[in-house]
């Protein structure tokens, strides 16, 4: 799925049937250990590995610490209980996915709190005066024996009562549903979150989206039963794409994915930036390349970092870049324009849908930040560590292989009595070796008194070697 928005790809969502994301889903899951150290506990709920739910995520349990005032986790739950939770987040790297049981669950305009008779309203809907008549509105049409809450979403801001009506209607009768499944041996999943093309329309369609084109009939066909059974007011927005040229190729979304996964952005005016994403965080640093800028310096650095601070803010969205972000925008001297930087870098992260924080320049002339992560990086998705370097980014040279290998037949030598090492490598080490290396070589031949023999294996990369003794 792309965004586009006047011509340019804004964001990307890949989602595959193999492997489609879990945050939303609702599981009855098993207590398998209580770790009070770390006031938590790992729930087996049937995926590759445990779950993990912290007591700040166990409803009524907000002060997370005993001490504050919050009672301590083995007091909550013990080990064998069946548990019913929510999935926050997706597993992402080496870490399960984190739980929650305070259960939600979503619908086109409310988002249903069973368990929580809260009446909350989205941040984005800032006037004052329609969120106090949101909530009246919404308080009228629930009954007076409702035990749960609801969350207006901002899409609710324009909504008739017939529609929150039909909402609210069809949260409860999921809800339902939902407990009616519960029973049974754990684990096991009770609720599935609705498909990718699904969420599209229920949470990224506005009244701001003009067309929403799909390629596949099937899907397609899909959409508009969906839409006719939840959103009927959607329907003319959906359109079947029949041309001859592939959907993501009309749009340059497909070019768009390959810049998505290179480390280096180019800017319009010149300037670049420098994108790596590390297990700890993720950091950005903006250069001026070759924008020289026509007054003078200060201008020149000005001018990038505002078009990086644009530029950042959408790479973050196509990216999907969650957890620590940190930027290195280029020196500037002038507090002013710092200042203007950072106010230009928050108004283009307010396009952002996902919750994030931002702090101002530290004392390092960095600009720090967190996106909340829910699932894996586009990179995360779309590529994996490469075989050869096994994820760091570059390899030995041959030179250092050719010293690795002369260490390595020393070691051998003393351990085992051969009449000859061979030495299997690759191409250019192979090379180094007859060539400048050679006499290295001898020498190594001489003071082992053994011939040392090369064989070329075009199949092994450049770190790969071994050593055969004959």
């Amino acid at each position: 799925m792309a965004v586009l928005s006047s011509g340019q790809v804004q964001e990307l969502v890949v989602e595959r049937a193999a492997s489609r994301g879990l945050v939303g889903n609702i599981y009855v899951g098993r207590v398998v250990r209580v770790l009070p150290g770390m006031q938590s506990a790992f729930i087996e709920v049937g995926l590759e590995r445990a779950a993990f739910l912290h007591v700040a995520d166990i409803r009524g349990e907000a002060r997370s610490e005993p001490r504050n005032g919050g009672r301590p986790i083995e007091k909550i739950i013990a080990e064998g209980q069946p548990i019913l939770v929510q999935v926050l987040k997706d597993p992402i790297g080496s870490k399960g996915a984190r739980l929650t049981t305070q259960i939600s669950v979503a619908g086109r305009l409310l988002v249903h709190l069973p368990n929580d008779p809260h009446i909350g309203i989205s941040q984005r809907i800032e006037d004052e005066a329609g969120r106090a008549a949101l909530r009246d509105k919404l308080k009228e049409l629930l009954p007076a024996d409702e035990k749960g809450g609801f969350i207006l979403r901002t899409l609710a801001e324009g909504a008739s009562e017939e529609e929150l009506k039909a909402d609210i209607a069809y949260l409860r009768a999921l809800w339902h549903d939902i407990q009616a499944a519960a029973g049974g041996t754990p684990p096991k999943m009770v609720h599935q979150d609705l498909s990718l093309a699904q969420r599209v329309l229920r949470d990224m369609v506005t009244k701001d989206t003009a067309t929403v084109r799909v390629d596949s009939r099937e899907n397609y066909q899909s959409l508009v039963a969906f839409a006719g059974a939840y959103m009927p007011q959607l329907i003319g927005r959906l359109e079947h794409y029949t041309g001859e040229r592939p959907l993501f190729d009309l749009y340059n979304v497909e070019q768009e994915i390959e810049k998505a996964l290179a480390r280096r952005v180019d800017l319009k005016s010149g300037g670049t930036l420098i994108i790596d994403q590390t297990e700890a965080m993720t950091t950005i640093d903006v250069n001026t390349g070759g924008f020289v800028g026509q007054r003078n310096f200060d201008d020149t650095v000005f001018k990038t970092n505002l078009e990086a601070a644009q530029a950042i803010a959408r790479q973050l969205r196509l990216r999907n870049l969650g957890g620590i972000v940190v930027v290195d925008f280029i020196d500037m001297e002038s507090e002013e324009h710092r200042a203007a930087v950072l106010e230009e870098f928050r108004r283009a992260l307010a396009r952002d849908r996902t919750r994030m924080t931002v702090s101002g320049f530290t004392a390092l002339g960095l600009v720090e930040m967190t996106r909340k992560r829910t699932r894996e990086s586009l990179s995360h998705v779309l590529c994996e560590p490469c075989p050869v370097c096994d994820g760091r980014g570059e390899v030995r040279t041959a030179r250092t292989v050719c010293y690795q290998i002369l260490r390595e037949i020393l070691r051998e030598a003393r351990a085992y009595h051969a009449k000859e090492f061979r030495v299997l490598a690759s191409q250019k080490v192979c090379d180094l070796f007859f060539e400048e290396e050679s006499g290295a070589l001898a020498m190594l031949s001489d003071f082992i008194g053994k011939p040392v023999s090369l064989q070329v294996e075009t199949r092994y990369p450049q770190e790969q070697f071994d050593i055969v003794l004959m």
